[in-house]
C-alpha cells in the first residue's frame, strides 16, 4: 500500500481525540459528497462524558468537518479549533 493511503475498513470504530488529547468518541461513519467524492464529515458516536453542545448533530451522533482531521494512525486526531460549528 502506498504511503498516505488507508482503507476505509481500517477506520471503522477508531477512537477520535481532539488535538488537546481529549476523547471525543468513536468513528461511526464518513460522509462524502456524492457529486465530487470529496470526504466532508466524520460521523462520531460521542463519548458519554463529551459535552456535545456546539456540535452539528444527527440523531445520536456528532458531525466533525473532515478538514479538521490532523492525523490518522492508531487513533484519529482532529483540530480542537475546527471541530465545532
Amino acid at each position: 500500500m502506498k504511503e498516505g493511503r488507508i482503507f476505509a475498513q481500517k477506520l471503522g470504530y477508531k477512537e477520535v481525540l481532539d488535538s488537546e488529547g481529549r476523547e471525543m468518541g468513536v468513528l461511526y461513519n464518513i460522509v462524502a459528497d456524492a457529486k465530487t467524492g470529496i470526504l466532508t464529515e466524520l460521523v462520531i458516536k460521542p463519548a458519554s462524558e463529551l459535552d456535545t453542545s456546539g456540535f452539528k448533530k444527527e440523531r445520536d451522533y456528532i458531525l466533525i468537518p473532515f478538514d479538521a482531521v490532523k492525523s490518522v494512525r492508531d487513533v484519529i486526531v482532529v483540530d480542537s479549533e475546527r471541530i465545532k460549528r
